[in-house]
């Protein structure tokens, strides 16, 4: 079994996300936290009034002094949410909002603005919350930007162009929650259409996809032996050349 167990690291070695035979399988069901703010994410912000009149995140700044850190983006205007919790904002300066939902943000800042402006409506949205995706035994990754909350699994792999001729459609394990403090997994299979209705679930910010793979153990056992093959083909190359030579002479 020794044997046999270090012979799949050694035929599969970028294998990557295993559970024990006796790891328990979640049972999946939609989440009700709503995300916490954090620090290091952006946040696009919009402040409005009311009556649509644009305070800035819209349109022009006219009415705000600009930040240091910030950008323009289809959310509004793209803030930092700094080291300590805290995000340099128009006019109110830096505000403590790290450890808020998105919801008590936009309520906080309402509150914030509206010693400035009268009954100001402010948007709030996280834009750099991303999932990630490996897939053909851990050797291909990507990042995959969340654009709203109902992205879904069958979303963001097709975001990374599909799985792969060696993709195990049937066997896609999801990995939410902390790593270090046994976070849960899911098993989907989306290689069938009975099987997709229960598939097409809504991800969440830093959800892990594994999309497990075929074993391709010829290719492995091959690329592992060539370098020998190729040593050892040299030698008895260079070795019939200088026997020949030997029976020249």
């Amino acid at each position: 079994m020794i044997f046999i167990g270090n012979s799949c690291r050694l035929l599969r070695p970028s294998d990557m996300f295993k559970t024990d035979k006796d790891y328990p399988k979640s049972e999946f069901e939609v989440s009700k936290n709503e995300y916490i703010i954090q620090a290091f994410d952006k946040i696009g912000l919009r402040v409005v009034s009311n009556t649509g009149e644009s305070f800035f995140g819209t349109g022009s700044m006219e009415n705000a002094n600009a930040s240091a850190n910030y950008q323009r983006n289809q959310h509004g205007f793209e803030f930092l949410v700094e080291f300590d919790g805290k995000v340099k904002l128009p006019i109110l300066g830096r505000i403590d909002i790290a450890g808020k939902t998105i919801r008590e943000a936009e309520l906080l800042l309402e509150q914030e603005y509206g010693n400035y402006f009268i009954e100001p409506f402010v948007l709030v949205q996280v834009i750099n919350r991303k999932v990630m995706i490996f897939m053909d035994g851990g050797t291909k990754a990507s990042v995959v930007e969340m654009p709203n909350d109902n992205f879904t699994l069958i979303e963001a792999i097709a975001q990374v162009g599909g799985v792969t001729d060696i993709s195990r459609s049937y066997r896609i394990k999801l990995i939410r929650g902390d790593l270090t403090q046994n976070p849960e997994v899911f098993y989907w299979n989306v290689s069938n259409i009975g099987e997709l209705k229960n598939s097409n679930i809504l991800l969440e910010a830093n959800d892990i996809i594994y999309i497990d793979s075929k074993p391709q153990y010829f290719t492995r056992v091959l690329r592992e032996v060539s370098p020998y093959l190729t040593l050892i083909t040299t030698l008895v190359t260079i070795y019939g050349v200088f026997f020949k030579l030997k029976q020249v002479q």
